[in-house]
C-alpha cells in the first residue's frame, strides 16, 4: 500500500509526495536538525491534510505527478480538501 499525501504548513504552503510509511516521512519532513537545503525542513512544521491510497508505487507516483501538474494551491484547497468544483473566472 502506497499513499499520496499533501502536507500544509502554518503559512498555508502545500507539499505533495508519496510514500509507503507516512509517519516516518512526516517525521523526516519536520526534522529540525538541518536547516539548509530541503524545502520542507525550511518551511515546517508540517501536518498531513490529505491522503489517498494506491496499490502500487507506480500508481502513487502517477497520481503525485498529476496533482503537482495542477500547480495551484487554490485547486488543492477547493477540489482535494473541500471537494468543490472551482468556478471559472472570465
Amino acid at each position: 500500500m502506497y499513499l499520496v499525501y499533501i502536507l500544509q504548513n502554518p503559512l498555508g504552503k502545500f507539499y505533495i509526495g508519496q510514500t509507503e510509511n507516512l509517519a516516518a516521512r512526516l517525521e523526516f519532513h519536520n526534522r529540525g536538525d538541518c536547516c539548509e537545503g530541503k524545502f520542507t525542513r525550511k518551511n515546517g512544521l508540517w501536518e498531513v491534510v490529505w491522503t489517498e491510497v494506491h496499490p502500487t508505487r507506480g500508481d502513487a507516483m502517477a497520481r503525485e505527478r498529476q496533482i503537482k501538474r495542477m500547480k495551484s494551491a487554490r485547486w488543492i484547497g477547493d477540489v482535494l480538501l473541500h471537494g468543490t468544483i472551482p468556478t471559472r473566472r472570465d
